[in-house]
């Protein structure tokens, strides 16, 4: 030990070391200047995450500007959010949004929130638009670990429609510049010929003016009553099918117990006294819970639309059996003991002389319970099917507003209306042929006494059952001098 504490260095060992030491430091200068220049500002000067930090993009949205909907219209003023969450220990000075070019931020105003996990940060904040970005300067670096915010009001996305993404810049706090990764799409809708109406009735002051009035902005918007109609025309269609498809089904299942209801038979007669009693004396909407409720727990299942289509087509008919019932009653019984003088069997009775007449006198009151059936169709509504009414619950409930059921309204009074107006028309006619008010054939057309000849016997065509039920709606002419009636 003693012997190696008292040896000397050898100077041309302290040379080797010194070498050595020197190598060392200059490779060491190059990795760092390797690793400097693998983190540093790339060719547009914007530095890389691992130099400045990151900042992660959690969400993008932007609120429905469609009165009454849900979607979001290009070209039209919205709100945009952008959140993100800052991981940079230096914290992020500035924040800079960017959209495609037909997009613009000009005229708009930005809501700077900042969570320090649950606590608020107020840090103030200076806002500059140049078209398609928005620049955010913080007057203090927004700590990392925080959730920012930004809510952008009365920006504009790009007119078109299509699937955008955020992006952007940030800048930290010791200067450095980096990208902010793009955020998820936002669905963007191209502008509408509705919504240009409803943006030019947005300008127009008398629309302000009648808006300010509580009552006529809670019932009859205008901005919404134009755009409910488009909302609501699936639903209208569904209405018109089930009504369509069910009625006639009543009118036939009516003309069955309407024959029941008259029947010689006494057990007959009870069964449809029963039926038609039991629906008539129910309301409609305890008969679509039991049959939309009731029917799946006995193991019977099939779609809404046509069990809604049952249900209507059920309760039309017991009204319907009474109708066509007190019709043919109403009918005198010497045309009954006519016919069969003439050897008319009880068939050619009620399919050529009965019926014919019994449709001409209950013709208003079966409009009327087709009417009536077309507006209970509402009532599926409350079971899930979706026909108009449904629509219109659903539309009140998003925009608070009781416009979309006035809407609503004008589209069953599309159907009723004119249906009124075309059976008082045939109502005036009908009354008219049985006052003997009706057209008569021209003098020209009279053949005189002498050139009448009766047709031959087997030359009488015998008319069909079709012919003679729509007999009170066609105009008769007389082929044989008025001896017998064309029907």
């Amino acid at each position: 030990m003693q012997e190696l504490a008292s040896r000397k260095p050898h100077p041309g060992g302290l040379v080797a070391g010194a070498l050595a030491l020197a190598l060392a430091l200059v490779l060491g200068g190059c990795g760092s200047a390797t690793s400097s220049s693998s983190t540093g500002l790339d060719s547009s000067g914007i530095t890389t995450a691992a130099d400045a930090g990151e900042v992660v993009v959690k969400s993008a949205t932007a609120r429905p500007n469609e009165d009454g909907g849900s979607s979001v219209f290009g070209g039209q003023e919205t709100r945009l959010t952008w959140e993100g969450t800052v991981n940079v220990d230096s914290g992020i000075t500035e924040v800079t949004l960017a959209l495609p070019d037909d997009a613009t931020f000009d005229g708009s105003t930005t809501r700077v929130t900042v969570l320090d996990g649950l606590k608020r940060v107020n840090i103030d904040s200076t806002t500059s638009t140049s078209g398609n970005t928005i620049t955010i300067k913080f007057a203090e670096a927004i700590p990392s670990g925080s959730l920012l915010r930004l809510e952008v009001t009365n920006m504009k996305f790009p007119t078109k429609g299509g699937s955008y993404s955020v992006t952007g810049t940030y800048v930290t706090g010791t200067g450095e510049k980096a990208e902010l990764d793009a955020s998820p799409k936002i669905k963007i809708t191209e502008l509408t010929t509705t919504q240009a109406i409803v943006n030019w009735l947005d300008g127009q002051a008398w629309v302000s003016a009648w808006n300010s009035v509580p009552f006529l902005n809670m019932f009859f918007k205008p901005q919404l009553l134009v755009t409910s109609f488009p909302s609501l025309f699936s639903g209208w269609i569904l209405c018109l099918i089930i009504i369509l498809v069910a009625f006639p089904f009543g009118i036939l299942l009516g003309l069955v117990f309407a024959f029941m209801r008259i029947s010689k038979h006494r057990w007959v007669r009870a069964i449809a006294a029963i039926y038609v009693n039991l629906l008539r004396g129910t309301p409609l909407f305890l008969q679509i819970y039991i049959a939309f409720f009731g029917l799946p727990m006995v193991g019977i299942n099939m779609d809404n639309n046509i069990l809604g289509i049952i249900v209507v087509a059920i309760n039309s008919s017991a009204y319907q059996a009474e109708i066509y019932r007190a019709g043919i009653q109403s009918i005198p019984k010497g045309q009954y003991e006519a016919a069969t003088s003439l050897g008319m069997t009880y068939r050619q009775t009620m399919t050529s002389i009965i019926l014919p007449q019994t449709v001409r006198r209950v013709l208003p009151t079966v409009t009327s319970d087709f009417i009536t059936s077309y507006k209970d169709t509402s009532l599926l509504s409350s079971v899930g099917v979706m026909e108009l009414m449904m629509f219109s619950k659903n539309l009140t409930t998003v925009s608070g507003n009781i416009t979309p059921y006035i809407a609503a309204a004008i589209y069953y009074l599309i159907i009723t209306l004119p249906l009124i107006k075309v059976v008082g028309i045939i109502e005036k006619r009908l009354s008219a042929d049985e006052n003997g008010e009706g057209p008569r054939p021209k003098d020209d057309d009279m053949e005189t006494e002498d050139e009448f000849e009766a047709p031959a016997a087997d030359e009488k065509a015998k008319p069909s059952a079709f012919q003679a039920l729509t007999a009170p709606f066609r105009a008769h002419t007389l082929s044989d001098g008025g001896v017998e009636d064309a029907i």
